[in-house]
């Protein structure tokens, strides 16, 4: 039953919503930059490297190797590196590293699958993922996922092809069945920039059985366009995604499953492409309002309800999926990226905001609470006047949740660029800067992180810098952060 805007209207009036609901989910709301910017307590933010309340690590200390900043007693390792680490094959890990889930690996071993975003044909990059016998979609596509698994102690033992033959794989999802989901950031159609096959699917990787991933095959009920994240509802068996997209910008999907239909590796493969319901979101505040574009909320611990309105040709054989809908129809946002299931809902990433939305910002994570049907706003960044330099944020991107509270955010904005961490209750705190300059010394450019995602055991964090493409494994003295009162 759909949540409509006059019940949701009337629910904000009897609860006092966007105060109420604000009050229990309204966190995350302080990252430097912020618009309206303070602590809980109304006092200032915890500045850039979170020493002004005691949480966080402490400032970054550069790398005499100049390649990651972290605080002090911490330390990374490199897992992988494009045109230096080789695969079982032999051949280079493929570059352009992306989304990465972990999964428990044999005899305490970690296994990460890692996307590759590698755009066009195969000859426009001097490492695209190698065409692995059986495991190959389009052999004209240069992307794909690779499997690394990782001893205890943080040795790498090895690394091999999960799918090659997929194009521009950027995020992604691990489910509850212990596979990965792999999302296509492109609409290409066969015949279009050399591809022979169409692209824009999800894909299912399992890191465990590399004879499951055998013959590809794109899960068309998950729809065709530039995706992004997914994740799982384990619940209710909803599936969520993102997409990356402007003119016009992009929405949040919710797929639900057919009656019937029970989750577990390799179903998703059975079903037809018309299998389940694919819907995009749309928004109304506490008036009954429709919200257009997110980029409207201007107040962390903003609430929308959330309504849902089905796909008429999810394959987009004529039109992209985002353009089949008329304005008023759905809601939508600039560079929805990152997702990550917990505290029973999906946080959502909407990355920046330029001229192409209502408002400008430099980055939203929201909170989609399915059992509220509500999304909340909970980190606000207000576009940073000076990228250059250390300590203001923005880009959020990719996401994970924190085993030690709050939520890890890896930043893919302009200039220098951090792993970032935002406490429960809204103060942030830098984690690592990225000190690989593939610019020059007049004029340094420093690549987006990808990929945070802790092992299984919580002990170690890994990342990406997605150029060159570098998997990094970073240990250290993790700590709960502790609670502002």
């Amino acid at each position: 039953m759909p949540l409509t805007r006059r019940d949701f209207a009337k629910r904000s009036a009897l609860t006092g919503a966007g105060v109420a609901l604000a009050g229990s989910v309204g966190v995350l709301a302080t990252a430097p930059g912020a618009i309206g910017a303070e602590t809980p307590d109304g006092g200032p933010d915890s500045g850039p490297d979170g020493a002004a309340d005691g949480i966080g690590y402490g400032p970054l200390i550069a790398d005499p190797d100049g390649i990651l900043a972290l605080p002090a007693g911490f330390s990374y390792k490199i897992i992988t590196r494009t045109g230096e680490t080789t695969l079982d094959s032999g051949e280079s890990t493929p570059s352009n590293h992306d989304g990465t889930g972990t999964f428990e690996g044999p005899r305490g071993t970690t296994l990460l699958v890692n996307n590759h975003e590698l755009k066009g044909p195969r000859a426009d990059w001097p490492h695209p993922v190698p065409l692995a016998e059986g495991l190959v979609y389009d052999p004209a596509a240069s992307g794909g996922c690779t499997v690394v698994e990782v001893a205890k102690d943080g040795t790498p033992v090895g690394e091999w092809v999960g799918i090659a033959g997929t194009s521009t794989n950027c995020a992604g999802g691990t489910t509850p069945w212990g596979t990965w989901l792999t999302g296509e950031e492109t609409e290409d159609k066969a015949g279009e920039h050399g591809m022979t096959k169409d692209h824009g699917y999800v894909f299912e990787v399992d890191p465990h059985d590399r004879r499951a991933g055998r013959d590809p095959k794109p899960l068309k009920a998950l729809g065709r366009y530039a995706h992004e994240a997914v994740v799982v509802d384990p619940k209710r068996g909803h599936l969520y995604l993102t997409e990356d997209a402007s003119d016009p910008n992009g929405l949040f999907y919710r797929w639900t499953p057919p009656h019937g239909f029970r989750h577990g590796r390799g179903q998703l493969r059975s079903l037809a492409g018309d299998a389940g319901v694919l819907e995009a979101f749309k928004c109304f505040d506490s008036g009954g309002r429709f919200v257009d574009d997110l980029s409207r909320a201007t107040k962390a611990g903003t609430v929308y309800g959330v309504d849902w309105v089905e796909v008429a040709d999810r394959d987009a054989r004529k039109v992209s999926v985002r353009k089949q809908f008329k304005d008023g129809e759905v809601t939508r946002a600039r560079k929805l990226e990152g997702l990550w299931w917990a505290d029973g809902g999906a946080y959502v990433v909407s990355s920046y905001a330029r001229d192409e939305s209502p408002v400008q910002h430099d980055g939203q994570v929201w909170f989609y609470d399915p059992r509220r049907r509500t999304l909340t706003l909970k980190v606000l960044l207000g576009v940073n006047p000076d990228p250059s330099k250390d300590g203001a944020l923005d880009g959020p991107d990719n996401i994970t949740v924190s085993p030690y509270g709050g939520l890890i955010i890896a930043e893919d904005g302009e200039g220098v660029q951090h792993l970032f961490g935002a406490t429960d209750d809204g103060r942030t705190y830098p984690i690592a800067r990225n000190e690989l300059n593939i610019g020059t010394a007049a004029e340094p450019e420093f690549s987006e992180f990808t990929g945070p995602v802790f092992s299984p055991d919580g002990q170690t964090l890994f990342a990406n810098i997605q150029e060159p493409g570098i998997m990094l494994a970073i240990t250290g003295p993790w700590k709960r952060q502790r609670r502002q009162r």
